[in-house]
C-alpha cells in the first residue's frame, strides 16, 4: 500500500502469509514523480512523458512457406502437384502451336489464286462493253445478264468446223453443270452481219440450245465489239462473191455473274474442263 509522510509518497509490501508488516528500509522509496500529462482518469499517462518505446516487430517474409496443420502436404504431393501442372501447360502449348499452324495453312491455302483450266484473265483492261441487238430484235448489253455466267463467242453461221464445235461443246457443259446451268447464258456474235439475219441466226443458235442467243449489228457496231474483246477476223474470198469465208479467232470468253471478264477458253478444251472453271466462278472463286 502506498501512504504519505510529510508529503513523501512510501510502498509498503504485504505478505499474506505472515501478516502486514513494514517493507525493509530498501524497499521503502519515494513515489516516482509522474509527468503532468494525465489520462481521461486524471492519472498521468506515462511515468516518464513519453509513451514507451513500442517493440520492434519483425517483418514477414514474402517467401511462400508450406501450409501447417491439416493444411500440410508432403513433398511428395507438392511434387506430384508441380509436375501436373508442367504437363497441363505443355499440353496447352501444343494445342496452341498445333492450332497456330492450322490458321496459317488455311490463310495461306485461301490467299493462292484459284486454279482453272482455262487462261484466266482477270483484271484485264478491255472486254468491258458489248452493245449488240438479240436475234429477236432486242437491244443487248452485258449489264442484262449480271446474275449469270457468260460465255461470249465470236463467230458466223457459215463457219465449217470452229463455231459449230465450239456450240456443240457449250452445249455438253450445259449438261454437265445440271441444275446449274440455268445460271449461264451462252452469245454467239456473228462476224458476218452481211449475210447473217436475224431469222438466220436465231435459227443456227437455237438449233444448238433453246437458251442459247444470237447477237448481231452492222458492220462498224460489230467492228466495235470485235475490237473491244481483241477479236481478229478478216473475209476470204471464194469462188463467187456470196461463198468467202471468215477467218477469225476460235477462243471464248467466260464472265463472272458480277460481269466482269474472267477466262478465255482455247478452242477443243474439254467439256468437263469447262463445266469445272464455270462452277467455280459460280461458287464466287
Amino acid at each position: 500500500m502506498t501512504f504519505m509522510i510529510r508529503g513523501v509518497s512510501f510502498v509498503m509490501t504485504v505478505n499474506l502469509n505472515q501478516g502486514s508488516r513494514p517493507a525493509r528500509s530498501g524497499q521503502c522509496r519515494p513515489e516516482r514523480k509522474m509527468s503532468a500529462t494525465a489520462g481521461d482518469d486524471g492519472q498521468a499517462a506515462f511515468p516518464t512523458g513519453k509513451p514507451p518505446r513500442q517493440p520492434l516487430q519483425r517483418r514477414r517474409s514474402r517467401l511462400p512457406r508450406p501450409p501447417t496443420g491439416n493444411e500440410q502436404v508432403t513433398n511428395a504431393t507438392f511434387l506430384a502437384l508441380h509436375n501436373r501442372r508442367s504437363r497441363q501447360a505443355k499440353t496447352t502449348m501444343k494445342i496452341l502451336s498445333t492450332l497456330i499452324l492450322s490458321i496459317s495453312l488455311l490463310l495461306s491455302a485461301c490467299s493462292q489464286p484459284v486454279a482453272f483450266k482455262s487462261s484466266d484473265i482477270t483484271g484485264v483492261d478491255w472486254g468491258k462493253t458489248l452493245s449488240l441487238t438479240d436475234h429477236n430484235g432486242k437491244p443487248r448489253q452485258l449489264a442484262d445478264f449480271k446474275g449469270q455466267a457468260i460465255v461470249l463467242f465470236f463467230g458466223y453461221t457459215q463457219c465449217p468446223d470452229v463455231c459449230p464445235t465450239t456450240l456443240l461443246a457449250m452445249r455438253d457443259v450445259l449438261k454437265r453443270l445440271g441444275d446449274s446451268a440455268s445460271r449461264v447464258q451462252v452469245l454467239f456474235v456473228t462476224l458476218d452481219p452481211e449475210r447473217d439475219s436475224a431469222q438466220l441466226l436465231s435459227g443456227y443458235v437455237t438449233a444448238f440450245d433453246p437458251s442459247f442467243i444470237g447477237l448481231r449489228g452492222d458492220d462498224d457496231a460489230t467492228a466495235v465489239a470485235a475490237k473491244e474483246f481483241k477479236v481478229f477476223y478478216a473475209k476470204q474470198a471464194g469462188s463467187t462473191p456470196a461463198t468467202y469465208s471468215m477467218d477469225h479467232s476460235t477462243g471464248s470468253y467466260i464472265f463472272d455473274p458480277q460481269g466482269r471478264l474472267r477466262l478465255l477458253v482455247r478452242h477443243g478444251e474439254p467439256a468437263d474442263s469447262v463445266a469445272s472453271d464455270i462452277k467455280q466462278l459460280l461458287d464466287g472463286q
